[in-house]
């Protein structure tokens, strides 16, 4: 397996750690978002929506990190990252798509780079943006969590693909300074993540293409 990404996508980085929890060799292949490189012609024809992470198996690709989690699990279904029950699942689920769907979308590099570039807002404006979008998405993932069982990760006793999507939202969010005060179920659900092995050979500092 080939995955595509960059050190600081956290879509990207959502994939790496799955891939680690499931034990799974991949040759890291950057591409360098801000350079631009996503939209050469090499790597367009790979990758349709000329995004990262993308995943080649066997000559095929796959685009989007959630689609790729989800092939992972049908097709090396142990360890697990999804419950085996369907109400389980549900909530897993919604845990992570509150992450890839809801805070995500509203602050990734292309949007930031809109708000910036075209829009013509400034710095201290763009940072206002991203801590008022995250800040109330993780608010919404606390009351998520408070109104599941009690548990060690976001759901249950191991780490399941709503860790997967919260890690790297976590870390891009220090990035920014975003205050992560009053949020106890989910930086206690991170701090478990991080004491494993896969979430920290995962991060970006662990990447080949890291920048400081």
């Amino acid at each position: 397996m080939k995955l595509y990404n960059y050190f600081r996508s956290s879509a990207s980085f959502r994939v790496r750690i799955a891939l680690n929890l499931k034990g799974l060799a991949f040759d890291y292949m950057p591409v360098h978002l801000p350079k631009g490189e996503h939209k050469f012609p090499a790597y367009a024809a790979m990758a349709a929506d000329m995004l990262v992470p993308s995943l080649e198996i066997n000559g095929q690709h796959l685009s989007q990190s959630m689609a790729i989690m989800e092939y992972l699990e049908e097709t090396h279904p142990s360890p697990a990252l999804l419950p085996s029950d369907a109400l389980g699942k549900a909530r897993v689920r919604a845990l992570a798509q509150s992450i890839a769907c809801e805070i995500h979308p509203l602050n990734n590099l292309r949007v930031l780079k809109y708000l910036s570039g075209t829009l013509k807002v400034t710095d201290a404006q763009k940072t206002d943006w991203y801590r008022h979008w995250v800040r109330t998405g993780l608010e919404a993932f606390e009351r998520q969590l408070e109104q599941g069982p009690a548990s060690e990760f976001c759901y249950g006793s191991a780490p399941s693909m709503a860790d997967c999507c919260l890690v790297p939202q976590i870390f891009n969010g220090r990035r920014f300074d975003v205050n992560y005060d009053g949020l106890p179920l989910t930086m206690a659900a991170f701090d478990a993540c991080m004491k494993l092995d896969a979430f920290q050979k995962a991060q970006p500092s662990a990447c080949p293409d890291f920048e400081a």
